[in-house]
């Protein structure tokens, strides 16, 4: 994972605020990108955990 110890929760609520403050319009360019970058981790994140389930779900179907 990109990121250890890290849940899918936590990087989901994470994320969630991470964009709540890019759309809010209010921070500093410098700031927007160091929280845009921070997103673009959390997606990995997510994703990874996803890809993980899917994996998981496929194999027990297919037994």
């Amino acid at each position: 994972m990109a990121e250890k110890k890290i849940s899918f929760e936590k990087a989901r609520d994470e994320l969630s605020e991470v964009v709540s403050a890019l759309e809010s319009g209010e921070l500093g360019l410098e700031d927007s990108l160091k929280l845009w970058e921070r997103g673009e981790v959390l997606v990995k994140i997510c994703q990874e955990w996803l890809d993980g389930a899917k994996s998981k779900i496929e194999k027990a179907k297919n037994g």
